[in-house]
């Protein structure tokens, strides 16, 4: 049995056995959602990751209560936060399990909406996932690593692109004297990322909102209005590291940076990728970091 996978089963017996049986004797009957989020509670332990120092300045349980409400935000898959602050009102057992006593100690939306801000500033949720990985996956060896991106829609207003300046077109003829028509080729974001470091190349992905579209499986082209999110994943589907940009750049672009991170936190052998990702410069940078690329070709561009 794999480490992540003994991991995995010593919390699941722990739950199992102690927690959901305290629970049930200090709440109502638990529903099949509450108890996945407290599955998920006890595993992330998000707690630990809240700074002690905080412009909220309340109580450390408090701190605590709200970044459990902040995952329990996204088991329950609610879109606004006033619909979890109604949600904490009526639900006594979610209340309890995100750590507020009773009805009066869950705080204003202005209040959570900030310390939501600061926790997404922080990067909380990757923060957790990245010392998950890394410790459940520290003594194994994932075979393959499959790479791809999904559409994210979003509620927002889309940023359209700045029209490109069009390069300088010289007059037709023999070159004045002294007139220099040498154009140096622009090097492409794939081109640069290998000289970069993650952090780098990072920064230089877009992240506003926009307006992208992708090819589905029956052939059709699908449009939102968005970001795209893009994850590496082992066998078995568990998420090895993931980058959220803009939806319309193109898939090829996150690959090396998603290479990068994934290699930072685990040790594999194969990286797969599907046809937009057919690039001589993608295959080279998985031989540097010693791994064999499996890339579907890509007709269009052989």
């Amino acid at each position: 049995m794999s480490n992540f996978k003994k991991t995995l089963s010593q919390y699941w017996e722990r739950i199992q056995g102690s927690l959901f049986p305290w629970l049930e004797e200090e709440l109502d009957s638990l529903t099949k959602k509450q108890m996945s989020l407290v599955s998920i509670l006890e595993i992330i332990r998000i707690e630990k990751f809240v700074p002690e120092s905080s412009w909220m300045g309340r109580p450390t349980k408090f701190r605590t209560a709200i970044a459990r409400a902040f995952v329990a935000k996204s088991v329950y898959n609610m879109n606004t936060t006033r619909a979890l602050i109604d949600r904490l009102q009526i639900d006594k057992n979610l209340r309890r399990i995100c750590g507020f006593e009773n009805k009066r100690h869950i705080p204003s939306e202005a209040t959570f909406s900030r310390a939501f801000d600061e926790f997404a500033n922080l990067e909380l949720p990757q923060q957790v996932h990245e010392v998950l990985i890394k410790e459940s996956y520290k003594e194994d060896i994932i075979l393959h690593i499959s790479n791809d991106s999904t559409a994210i829609e979003a509620r927002e207003k889309p940023n359209y692109k700045l029209k490109k300046q069009k390069d300088k077109k010289f007059k037709r003829g023999r070159p004045r004297k002294g007139e220099n028509r040498e154009v140096k080729p622009k090097l492409t974001r794939i081109d640069k990322q290998p000289s970069m470091s993650l952090e780098e190349m990072l920064k230089d992905l877009p992240i506003m909102c926009d307006v992208g579209c992708k090819k589905n499986s029956q052939g059709f082209i699908d449009q939102w209005t968005g970001y795209k999110l893009h994850i590496a994943a082992a066998d078995g589907g568990v998420p090895i590291g993931a980058i959220l940009t803009s939806a319309s750049m193109h898939d090829s672009q996150a690959a090396i940076p998603l290479m990068t991170l994934t290699t930072q936190r685990a040790t594999n052998f194969y990286d797969l990728f599907d046809a937009a990702y057919f690039d001589d410069r993608i295959e080279d940078y998985s031989k540097f970091l010693e791994h064999v690329p499996i890339i579907d070709k890509n007709p269009r561009r052989i």
